[in-house]
Formats: structure tokens, C-alpha cells, sequence
């Protein structure tokens, strides 16, 4: 049952599209957090105690709720869980799963009557909400700390690619302030990012010249197609991280492969696809930024 229980994510999901934790002040009586979220008083106590046998809230007495510490910490990040926003899109993306084993494509237009980053462009706000999900506010500060092979010296511009609203740029230009940065993502996006240098433009058009491309968690978004066409684009030089994974770590499913079609290569895989795009690796292994593969142009 563990292994198919849908019911416990379920409700997870709709509590805090109820924003039920942040309604909890103390002890909450369930017909006013019924009220207060214009919901079903019944249905929301059944969704509340189930919770509560799963560890999260507490039930003082019958019909009255509080938070506990698992509460707080899960539903600190709700609005990532909210079906309103960009978990509601990769919540029932998972429902398109059997679709994309026998295709190999992802069909979140059936769902969503748009591809991905369509559908994102159609409602900024769901497209506000995956940008903080990617960057600081999803995933805390990135580490910028990687080393090359040859040194920094040679490196005066970096254009990050795909760099959402920049929160890896800004750490990179903070540890390396000799550096001079431009970030690059799609014009909604980069409207986000203030105090930075930005192109607002698809990584599929020429990119602005740089000394240094960084291409963060971006592959893992596109199939292998795909990636050597923004490979392609960031030569001379460029570093990966994230996308390419050691020859002998595990595949794992994960949201970009059923949102998008995404791939993450093995690095022997990768070499081919760099090649491809006309490019060599030329180091390749965990560092504190993670695990990172540095091409230059052949």
C-alpha cells in the first residue's frame, strides 16, 4: 500500500491549495477553516485526519486542528504543493506517465491543451512560480563553487544560459567579482532578474558572446536532439551541470523526462553528443557545484 498510496499526496496537494496550514493560528476549529477556505466542512475534516495518522498536523480534539513541526516544514514551501501553480502542473502530469513509456514523447498538451514551456508563456503567473521553484526559492542558493581545468584567468565574461532569474550567476559573480556576467532565458524571466546584465531570448538564437558558457540543469529539460542544438551555441567553451550523470550512477525518472521529453546522458553518451555539436569534453567529475563536464570547442 505504501508503494501505491495516492491518497496521502493527494491531500498533501490540497491543503495547501486550501493554504490550510497558514489559516492555523494556535488550535483551528475545522468548520472555520472550512469557512475561511469556502470549502466543504466534511471533506476537509476527512482530508485534515487523514494527515494527522500520516504525522502531519495534530488533532487536540476531535474536529480541531494544529500544526506540528512536519506541518510547518512541509507547508513551508506550499506554494510549490499548490494545484494552483507550477505543482499542480506536475502533479497531474504524472497522470501522462503510461502515455510517455509507450511513445517515448511527453503528452502534457493533453492535459494542459499546450506543450510545457507553451503552456508556461500562456499564464505567467504559473511561469513566475516555476521560476522561483528552480531557483532560490525551491531550491535555496546554488553553489557556483566549480573549478576549470586551465585556470580563470583566461575567463572575463560568463553568459549563464537558461539561468532562470539568476541566482547562480549572482553567487558566480559574488565568489568571482572579476568577472562580468550575462544571463540568458527567456524574456518573461530574465524581466525577473534585477541588478544583472541579461539577453532575454530563446538559447536556440546565437548567444552573446561570452569567454565562458555555464549550461545549469538546462539539458536535463530537452531531448538529445535538443541539447546538441544548445551545445552547439556555447562553444568555444563550456561548462555542464546537471543533465550528464557518471557512467555507473543509476537512470532515475524524474519531472523534466514526463514534462518535456528531457534526458539526462551518461558521460560516455554525453561525449558523443558533444562531439556532435562540436565540442570535446576535456574534464569531467563531482566538484562542490555538482557533478560538472567542461567542453571546449575541437
Amino acid at each position: 500500500m505504501d508503494l501505491t498510496d495516492l491518497l496521502t499526496p493527494w491531500c498533501v496537494h490540497t491543503a495547501a491549495t486550501l493554504k490550510i496550514a497558514e489559516r492555523i493560528d494556535g488550535v483551528a476549529e475545522v468548520g472555520d477553516l472550512a469557512a475561511a477556505a469556502e470549502c466543504d466542512r466534511e471533506a476537509l475534516h476527512d482530508v485534515l485526519s487523514h494527515l494527522v495518522s500520516k504525522g502531519v498536523f495534530e488533532e487536540p480534539a476531535p474536529g480541531r486542528f494544529a500544526l506540528n513541526d512536519a506541518a510547518r516544514e512541509l507547508f513551508a514551501a506550499s506554494g510549490f504543493l499548490s494545484l494552483d501553480g507550477i505543482g499542480g502542473r506536475m502533479a497531474y502530469a504524472w497522470s501522462t506517465l503510461p502515455k510517455y513509456v509507450k511513445t517515448g514523447r511527453p503528452a502534457y498538451s493533453d492535459v494542459f491543451g499546450l506543450p510545457f514551456w507553451e503552456d508556461l508563456a500562456a499564464h505567467p503567473d504559473v511561469a513566475a512560480s516555476f521560476d522561483d521553484l528552480i531557483g532560490p526559492g525551491g531550491h535555496g542558493t546554488p553553489d557556483a563553487r566549480f573549478e576549470l581545468r586551465d585556470g580563470w584567468e583566461r575567463i572575463g565574461t560568463v553568459a549563464d544560459i537558461g539561468g532562470g532569474t539568476g541566482a547562480m550567476l549572482r553567487e558566480l559573480l559574488r565568489i568571482r567579482p572579476q568577472l562580468k556576467g550575462v544571463l540568458v532565458d527567456l524574456p518573461g524571466t530574465v524581466a525577473r532578474a534585477d541588478g544583472l546584465d541579461v539577453s532575454g531570448q530563446s538559447f536556440f538564437d546565437p548567444l552573446p558572446p561570452a569567454d565562458l558558457y555555464i549550461v545549469r540543469h538546462v539539458l536535463n529539460d530537452w531531448p538529445l536532439a535538443d541539447q546538441v542544438r544548445i551545445l552547439r551555441n556555447c562553444r568555444p567553451h563550456v561548462v555542464v551541470i546537471g543533465g550528464v550523470r557518471p557512467d555507473d550512477a543509476p537512470r532515475m525518472l524524474t519531472i523534466e523526462t514526463v514534462l518535456l521529453g528531457g534526458r539526462t546522458s551518461g558521460l560516455s553518451q554525453f561525449r558523443e553528443l558533444a562531439r556532435e555539436a562540436g565540442l570535446e569534453v576535456v574534464a569531467a567529475g563531482e566538484q562542490p557545484a555538482g557533478f560538472v563536464v567542461e567542453c571546449v570547442e575541437n
